[in-house]
């Protein structure tokens, strides 16, 4: 170990709390004072999360001897003053110390720090102090677990692996005897944080995709089929391998799943990706080879984060090549980058064939739907979006489905158009693919970051190609991205049509429409239906129906959410009375009986040879 590396001791001996301690020892060095700090923002994750409030107690001890050694901490404590919510400052007068604190961890979310009875996971974004004067150090990383921890946990992560120092044995002199370590390290303390940390009961699965080697990890002991899933994965880890050609970023990638009963998310990192799914929408072992849509999206989300290894990880946005973590900070082209991969991801999954061509068109109608259903779309562009992701995406309400625009589905969709566009002006020579190799050859392999002009500069400079005014009314404006005549070309149809229930998400159907249209989301209450939203310029809202209420009646009778729709869809009055609950008073309103819109898109194959070609299916 150097002199000016940074060790981390890591101890998880009381999960019962939530909790683990961490020491950090400093050597000695030039500066009369060092400025600690932890991030306010995890890379990928766009929304001040705050991680130092998650910091129960810090202290600090120095030596005047300049050596880490357990003997030279016990006589000499050093004050620390706080100078914001996030950082601190410690005198040390040059001298080796060591910080000593305790990280509350109850955040199952993948973009922070969680440990109960069955697993640890961290990410050095919510655990490891940022020592400004030693950032690009190097930093070490030991894991220790005593008896109070089962036997069968291990560490896992795609940092690394380090041999121990001999500062290990030194600083932990307090450690249970029985004590097991594992040691990594990195380079800096950017990468030091970029790699989520696995402890715990784990199942793992290995594949090769063309040298690179991949490792599934799922927390705990399962039955799931992990030889299915590794041989789903396969082909489409080949397809983002093939798409942007060797050499490979990567050598070796993790894909890190923590199973919970319910839940949702994936996070990029450059050597791995942490996942939260639910554990029984994937493949068990004696499952029939039918692919379920909880595990077509676990797939999808894969190659999503996958994608990310070289879209967001390498090629980013020029603010985001080293962004200060301790505030926001805002780029306006998040719908490449999320819009992109959320095109990619799931196109991905029909050219290898891992869905056929129609359940690929309803994923795409469904998103098409979901844009059509959202009033935001009218009144924020996908760039203002991605500017202000850390407010509103990442903090949603109830009224966002009327006043925002997600950056990924939108961006998703303006993908798609800009893909036909290129293969249209260019008598399909260029394609979407090329766009990515020229971002991954210019602005990826050195990570020097995109501006936000990049791609309608690149189209030009590259493939002679002008798409800034599609650009400009798509992404900058809040124009809709005009596929009906675009995907003409490539064997397909794009319609719209009524919701077939409540439940409908958009894509081909060949159930009875509902005829009218309440224009809310309803959950069922102990009696009648909540609402949960409320659709601009519908019958609902009309009505004075706001959220949070409680319909318990309409024309006097009680509803449920099937009698409601019948009530609707029957009645010969042009307004019906619904009773409701609000604030614990009764009200009657008058119900405007609304026809239902075609809001519902879905795609009909009309050559199924030219699509299939556009797939670039074999």
């Amino acid at each position: 170990m150097s002199d000016n590396t940074l060790h981390f001791s890591l101890n998880l001996s009381q999960w019962q709390a939530h909790q683990f301690d961490v020491q950090l020892s400093i050597p000695a060095h030039s500066a009369s004072s060092l400025t600690l700090s932890l991030p306010s923002w995890i890379p990928g994750s766009y929304m001040v999360r705050d991680f130092a409030k998650n910091i129960v107690s810090l202290s600090a001890k120095k030596t005047a001897a300049n050596t880490l050694t357990a003997e030279a901490f016990t006589q000499s404590s050093v004050s620390i003053e706080k100078l914001d919510k996030q950082t601190w400052s410690i005198q040390t007068d040059g001298n080796a110390c060591i910080i000593n604190y305790t990280i509350y961890a109850n955040d199952l979310s993948i973009r922070s720090a969680f440990i109960n009875h069955e697993y640890a996971f961290i990410n050095g974004t919510s655990a490891f102090l940022h020592i400004e004067e030693f950032e690009n150090s190097q930093h070490q990383l030991e894991i220790t677990v005593d008896d109070n921890i089962p036997s069968n946990w291990n560490a896992h992560t795609s940092m690394e692996t380090r041999a121990p120092c001999s500062l290990d044995s030194k600083i932990d002199a307090d450690t249970n005897a029985n004590a097991r370590a594992w040691y990594f390290g990195a380079k800096n303390y950017d990468e030091f944080i970029d790699h989520p940390i696995y402890v715990g009961v784990a199942d793992t699965y290995e594949f090769e995709v063309d040298s690179v080697n991949f490792t599934l990890l799922f927390s705990g002991n399962n039955n799931i089929d992990y030889a299915r899933i590794a041989k789903d994965l396969t082909p489409i880890c080949q397809h983002h391998l093939s798409l942007f050609g060797t050499p490979y970023p990567v050598k070796d990638y993790l894909f890190m799943t923590l199973l919970a009963d319910n839940g949702f998310g994936g996070l990029e990192h450059k050597y791995s990706t942490a996942l939260l799914y639910p554990r029984f929408e994937l493949p068990l072992i004696g499952d029939g080879e039918e692919k379920t849509d909880g595990y077509v999206t676990f797939l999808s989300l894969c190659s999503h984060e996958f994608f990310h290894t070289w879209h967001v990880k390498r090629i980013k946005p020029n603010v985001m090549v080293k962004p200060d973590l301790s505030k926001e900070s805002y780029t306006n082209q998040l719908w490449i980058y999320e819009g992109f991969t959320s095109f990619y991801d799931d196109v991905t999954l029909a050219r290898v064939g891992t869905i056929p061509a129609q359940k690929y068109l309803d994923i795409v109608a469904q998103n098409i739907s979901r844009l059509l259903q959202n009033a935001g779309r009218l009144k924020q562009s996908a760039a203002e979006s991605s500017f202000d992701a850390w407010t509103k995406f990442y903090k949603q309400d109830a009224s966002a489905t009327n006043n925002i625009v997600s950056y990924y589905t939108k961006g998703g969709i303006i993908a798609l158009g800009l893909d036909l566009l290129l293969r249209e002006q260019s008598g399909d020579k260029v394609c979407l693919d090329d766009v990515m190799r020229v971002l991954w050859q210019q602005y990826g392999k050195d990570e020097s970051g995109t501006p936000d002009n990049v791609i309608q500069t690149l189209c030009k400079a590259h493939f002679d190609i002008d798409v800034s005014d599609y650009l400009n009314s798509v992404v900058y404006h809040t124009d809709d991205v005009e596929l009906d005549a675009l995907v003409q070309r490539i064997g397909i149809a794009l319609r719209t049509r009524e919701k077939v229930s409540s439940e409908d998400k958009g894509g081909l159907s060949l159930k009875a429409p509902m005829k009218r249209q309440l224009g809310a989301t309803l959950k069922p209450a102990p009696l009648g239906l909540t609402v949960t939203q409320v659709f601009e310029e519908l019958a609902a809202m009309r009505a004075g129906i706001l959220l949070n209420d409680n319909i318990i009646a309409i024309n006097g009778h009680v509803v449920s959410q099937g009698k409601l729709q019948r009530i609707l869809d029957t009645t010969l009055d042009s307004t019906a009375e619904v009773s409701l609950i609000r604030d614990g008073q009764l009200i009657n309103v008058t119900l405007p009986i609304v026809e239902a819109r075609k809001d519902m898109a879905f795609f009909e194959i009309n050559n199924a040879d030219v699509f299939s070609h556009w797939l670039g299916v074999k």
